[in-house]
């Protein structure tokens, strides 16, 4: 087995077994790490911006990802969306939604980074982590300017070998061999992708598995002040 074989056709399965075993372990046995370490408290400037764009970013990214990727070819044909209406807007998406993230993002790792009070607070895996991120959306970033490239020539042979390469390793029948001739640029934004799955047990982001979807439904919070 040669290294193409082993990243795009075992790796991925690597990373999902230890993301989800992982992640079970940690709340089994340390649920008193299983917390996002909020530091708005140590600091408030420009947290707020800086938050709501690096979540809103990475949440449209990640969706975009799963039903682009996942819905099989010929279910968007049968819906009348073409490949290159799927992949222009695949690229304006991208860029939107990658450049809202990559902008909360940046500041919040400049925070922890060179923010005296919240770099004290901050974990080794919590700078590192929100870095890693910062890295695969550059380099998911880097990928548009090809795309163009293919879209402006009537070429959707890439996002196909990309969907059907993921759709195969979810399918348990994986084909490396598809991403044999794509962009190497491509192929680096899946690893450091598949990469963050790999880490994601170890982080903070494994309060990403307790979203709060309750807030959206629980009552006010009644607060009372005692009279001197």
């Amino acid at each position: 087995m040669d290294l193409h074989a082993f990243v795009f056709g075992v790796y991925p399965y690597i990373a999902t077994v230890v993301f989800l075993l992982g992640s079970w372990i940690r709340f089994d046995h340390e649920q008193y790490t299983w917390k996002s370490d909020s530091s708005q408290l140590l600091s408030k400037k420009y947290m707020r911006f800086a938050s709501n764009a690096f979540h809103i970013g990475i949440i449209a990214i990640f969706f975009g990802h799963l039903v682009g990727l996942l819905t099989p070819h010929q279910i968007f044909l049968n819906l009348g969306v073409t490949d290159m209406a799927h992949q222009y807007t695949a690229i304006y998406a991208g860029a939107l939604f990658g450049a809202v993230c990559l902008t909360g993002g940046v500041i919040l790792w400049l925070r922890r980074m060179f923010n005296r009070r919240v770099r004290a607070a901050s974990r080794w895996m919590d700078i590192n982590i929100l870095g890693w991120l910062m890295f695969t959306l550059v380099v998911g970033l880097s990928t548009l300017p090809v795309s163009l490239g293919h879209a402006a020539h009537g070429d959707a042979s890439t996002m196909i070998s990309l969907s059907e390469w993921i759709q195969s390793v979810v399918a348990l029948n994986p084909h490396p061999e598809l991403l044999r001739n794509v962009d190497l640029i491509y192929q680096v934004h899946l690893f450091v992708g598949m990469s963050v799955f790999l880490f994601f047990p170890f982080t903070r982001l494994v309060h990403v598995w307790s979203a709060p979807v309750g807030y959206l439904t629980r009552a006010y919070q009644v607060v009372r002040m005692r009279r001197r």
